[in-house]
């Protein structure tokens, strides 16, 4: 039967609900091998999926566990998903941003995959700072202080949980349906009413090109459509690390001179206040020019960096504690010119060499290693000027600048 319904899905036939429940439930119950879902996954991957096996594996995820009820707290849930990237610390950012506008953000996280960093491993880098929270403790958080960002419950979707791990680690993490229904199920499950998802496209991100890119955005919110929630996407570009910083630590520093009113890097300051806008307008029906309004409010009165302060202590982190590697190796310019590119791929594949990411499940994230770079495109830089440094704690490297760096 396993193998059958494998081959299935490798001569491209739609797989119906029966099947792919029994298939699935059979991996989560230890009666499916790894080897046999990494076989599905791959024919997954290539062949895709219809709409309807797309909202049955939804369907599937979400009642693998727990589906959260946060309508008796008063207002509007909203929720926030990027498909993740390269230096991508929006979530770090925007949800204090919109907490301090009234907001409610009830925000489940993920770890990363491949080289894309998660929200909860930057998190993490905070010395003490709890990401496994109870629906009860979710619950008193919001009631209190507007925001909680924690990661995925043992109980919530549990089905995705090891599906997620097991894409990380066999080349299947672009796969369009797989993305939508796990990104959907997470949130639905999560108890969010209203969910903005962030959609990065480039070389640096899960998806390449913006064809697929709205593929994508098409997909979530028909799904969204078919469990009556409301969802808006935002398509943006990844083919340059997004801020300055790469790495768990020093991307948490960069978010909160962000948050401090520090605009160094225009682009992510500007992507940050349009997603931060959205979710405003989403949560009280406004327009997004008056959403903005608020957005530069919060910023420019400090409430927003007091919103991050105050998640931070809540969830028993210290900021006082947060370090960086003190090993560093810098990376010069081989002669003047204008930074044309600045490939964001190769910068996240050093990272991930680094220790920042994982290669394999069994490996341990290393939260003090990064890249921090000094220039970005369209910038001028003279032979000899720092490029970025790198952050390393073991051996570091071989770096050929060639492959990240275009000078002319």
């Amino acid at each position: 039967m396993i193998l059958d319904l494998i081959n299935k899905k490798r001569l491209g036939q739609e797989l119906t609900y029966q099947e792919l429940d029994s298939f699935f439930n059979g991996y989560l119950n230890g009666e499916v091998a790894d080897y046999q879902m990494s076989a599905m996954l791959m024919a997954i991957c290539i062949n895709g999926m219809t709409d309807d096996e797309i909202f049955a594996l939804t369907k599937i995820f979400i009642e693998s566990g727990d589906v959260l009820d946060f309508s008796h707290i008063e207002g509007v849930k909203v929720d926030k998903h990027s498909t993740g990237g390269i230096g991508d610390k929006t979530t770090l950012i925007i949800v204090p941003i919109v907490a301090a506008c009234g907001g409610i953000v009830i925000k489940m996280s993920g770890r990363g995959l491949g080289y894309t960093g998660g929200t909860i491993d930057k998190l993490e880098s905070i010395p003490g700072f709890r990401t496994n929270l109870s629906e009860k403790e979710i619950e008193k958080q919001v009631k209190s202080i507007g925001l909680v960002v924690t990661g995925q419950t043992g109980d919530l979707a549990p089905m995705d949980k090891v599906i997620y791990a097991l894409r990380d680690v066999t080349a299947t993490v672009s796969s369009i349906p797989l993305i939508a229904s796990s990104i959907m199920s997470k949130k639905i499950a999560g108890g969010a009413d209203k969910i903005l998802i962030d959609i990065k496209v480039g070389n640096g991100a899960l998806l390449s090109n913006k064809a697929d890119a709205k593929k994508l955005s098409d997909l979530m919110i028909k799904i969204g459509d078919y469990y009556h929630k409301e969802v808006r996407t935002v398509i943006s570009d990844m083919n340059t690390p997004l801020g300055y910083a790469i790495g768990n630590s020093l991307e948490v520093l960069e978010a909160i001179d962000v948050l401090k009113g520090y605009e160094k890097n225009s682009f992510l300051v500007e992507l940050c206040k349009e997603l931060a806008a959205d979710m405003i307008s989403m949560s009280f029906n406004i327009s997004n020019e008056e959403a903005l309004k608020k957005v530069n409010n919060v910023l420019k009165d400090g409430s927003a960096y007091q919103k991050f302060e105050e998640m931070v202590s809540f969830q028993k982190g210290d900021l006082s504690k947060l370090c960086v590697s003190e090993k560093t190796f810098e990376l010069k310019s081989p002669k003047d010119g204008i930074i044309q590119k600045i490939d964001a791929l190769q910068l996240g594949k050093l990272s991930l060499q680094l220790g920042a990411g994982k290669e394999k499940m069994s490996d341990k994230i290393d939260h003090s290693v990064g890249i921090l770079l000094n220039k970005q495109k369209g910038e001028k830089v003279k032979k000899g000027e720092v490029l970025a440094t790198i952050y390393y704690q073991k051996k570091l490297v071989d770096i050929n600048i060639d492959n990240i760096y275009k000078i002319d």
